[in-house]
């Protein structure tokens, strides 16, 4: 049997993410971006090898824009598709796995969408508008939640009452899920170890962050709970305050629910604290040239990351390694350094010429010789959702 091609998509409110994928290939075939959808100045950009192109499509929608994409996508795939991979951010507890796109599975996805009101509807665009264009292709759904469904109930549970529970599904879920599966899996062929009986604690770091436990290939233990906003310090998000924030900035300066929860969502986290931008590029740059804003920023995300993976430890009885991905875990030198440096505890310490190496797709172990292993992984969603989406074929 020849190398199958999958179409991976992920649907954002106005935008669209897609990869073509072989198995057989790293690289991928064709990837690209549709985005400011919805408005006048929606467009298409895609990467074709070594070639890029760019397409207006003014005002189209997800529809319009899916079916330009997958015109391209036919053509670099000389018509052979074999299935198609859905990012979904939010399964609930519906969803341990990835899952054929049918009837029941769509509903699923419907029933969870207020715990995910940004995300989940906009990934069901996209899976409708594909399934219309490709009636007879097989179409998966894989889930950003699916991998913590291992989460022990003392991990997963808030101390709230039963009802909200039982009856709201008011819980940890956690997110980031097939990025933790592909980079810890990833870390353990790096290392010589089997999947399956090996311990990591994970960075996830980009404009949204998270840290994961993982023991023996399942998720024991990560940063985000109920929504993508707990946790770790983002781009624009808070990550952990105080519960009764929301009560005491109503109470003192009259502000509704909706303004303190874009002010969380949008206002805050790198941006909130540098006053600049919520970019960790630009935040260094200013750093380097004393802008106190930037400075501040930069020590409350490391600081506020390297609790975050000491709390990740309890979850775990061996520590095989910490691994760094996401575009800042990647491509951050200073970032892996200045989080290390709080967690001496931990037997962590970096070999500062192999942590400066590892940046802009570079993998490689970056601990000090006789230290516990550090690793930076690049990640690949894309990879993964596909795979998961062939392993249902199969």
């Amino acid at each position: 049997m020849s190398a199958r091609n999958i179409l991976v998509i992920n649907c954002g409110s106005s935008s669209i993410k897609f990869a073509l994928v072989n198995e057989a290939q790293e690289t991928f075939i064709v990837s690209g971006l549709a985005e400011r959808l919805g408005s006048p100045e929606a467009v298409l950009h895609w990467q074709h090898g070594q070639h890029k192109h760019s397409q207006a499509l003014p005002s189209a929608d997800h529809g319009l824009a899916l079916s330009h994409l997958l015109s391209i996508v036919q053509q670099t795939a000389a018509g052979v598709l074999h299935g198609i991979g859905h990012r979904v951010v939010h399964g609930g507890e519906h969803f341990s796995g990835a899952s054929r796109v049918d009837a029941a599975s769509l509903q699923a996805i419907r029933q969870v969408a207020p715990l995910a009101p940004l995300h989940n509807p906009a990934n069901l665009l996209g899976i409708e508008a594909a399934m219309k264009l490709f009636p007879d292709l097989v179409q998966v759904a894989v889930f950003d939640t699916a991998f913590h469904q291992s989460l022990p109930e003392h991990a997963y549970r808030y101390a709230v009452p039963q009802a909200l529970y039982a009856e709201h599904g008011v819980r940890r879920y956690g997110f980031h899920g097939t990025s933790h599966r592909y980079v810890s899996r990833k870390a353990a062929q790096m290392s010589g170890l089997a999947f399956d009986a090996s311990s990591w604690l994970v960075a996830h770091l980009g404009n949204g962050s998270s840290t994961c436990a993982v023991e023996n290939g399942r998720s024991r233990d990560t940063s985000m709970g109920l929504t993508p906003l707990e946790g770790l310090v983002m781009g624009t998000r808070s990550g952990d305050v105080d519960p009764n924030l929301h009560s005491h900035l109503a109470r003192t300066l009259g502000w509704s629910l909706e303004r303190i929860d874009s002010m969380l969502n949008k206002d805050s986290g790198l941006l909130g604290l540098s006053g600049l931008s919520n970019d960790m590029r630009t935040l260094e740059q200013a750093r380097e040239q004393g802008h106190a804003g930037a400075t501040l920023a930069i020590e409350v995300f490391c600081y506020r990351l390297a609790k975050s993976l000491a709390a990740m430890s309890c979850a775990l009885r061996r520590l095989d390694g910490l691994i760094f991905t996401g575009g800042i875990g990647e491509n951050s030198a200073l970032i892996r350094s200045k989080t290390l440096d709080h967690l001496g505890l931990l037997g962590l310490q970096l070999d500062a010429q192999a942590n400066a190496r590892c940046v802009r797709g570079v993998a490689g172990a970056i601990h000090a010789d006789g230290h516990t292993r550090v690793l930076v992984v690049p990640t690949n969603e894309e990879r993964q959702i596909a795979l998961d989406t062939l392993a249902l074929l199969d």
